[in-house]
């Protein structure tokens, strides 16, 4: 099978919002620009490596954090990123969405499938499982993960409720947190930005537990 993320990934590294003062690490598996720029906005310097990037390139850069960005294909088929995710897994802060949020699903020791019903379009419908407050996302994906298959330190975090899918988990233990759908959604509803604010106020309390 092949990977596809390598037809849609960045060739170079590069940084945006440069002096900004949380550092993060962006792995690019073919992401939205408006992810980037949603990052940058709430204070974030972010340098954004090609899919393939080591996972030494990501320790030893002093980030506070790693972004997985989406992407498209099977999250099966990204053999390299998988094994970049394994060495990162629970030494540094990881924060994924759509493919990302699956492939950390795979580390994590759960299972995806492919969808009957593709989620694409603005108006899906998911729910904090936290504060039971209903949100419209966008979504842009063919595979999910396997409710059945989390490990006991998997915490469910967003439902779909048009079909009962997995939307989100976190782990705490090891500093993960990752959604199914797109907080960026841009064009589409901004119900979701919420979740960026979250994450970056968690990347500042993960920075200065760091100092």
């Amino acid at each position: 099978n092949k990977d596809v993320v390598f037809d849609v990934t960045t060739r170079e590294s590069y940084t945006k919002g440069e002096g900004n003062p949380i550092k993060l690490a962006f792995i690019d598996y073919g992401a939205k620009y408006g992810i980037i720029k949603s990052l940058v906005n709430r204070g974030c310097e972010v340098k954004v490596y090609p899919a393939n990037v080591d996972a030494a390139s990501i320790l030893n850069g002093n980030f506070d954090a790693v972004f997985l960005s989406n992407g498209p294909g099977d999250p099966q088929d990204c053999k390299v990123q998988i094994a970049t995710l394994k060495e990162l897994f629970g030494k540094m802060p990881i924060f994924g969405i759509c493919l990302g949020y699956q492939l950390l699903s795979i580390v994590a020791g759960a299972k995806t499938f492919k969808l009957k019903y593709v989620h694409r379009g603005g108006n899906h419908p998911v729910i904090n499982l936290k504060t039971n407050k209903v949100m419209m996302s966008s979504q842009n994906h063919g595979y999910a993960v396997e409710e059945s298959s989390l490990i006991d330190i998997m915490e469910v975090t967003y439902k779909n409720l048009n079909d009962g899918t997995l939307e989100g988990f976190k782990i705490d233990a090891m500093r993960v947190h990752a959604v199914q759908f797109h907080p960026e959604a841009a064009p589409g509803p901004n119900d979701a930005a919420v979740i960026f604010d979250e994450w970056v106020e968690l990347m500042k309390e993960y920075q200065k537990a760091r100092v």
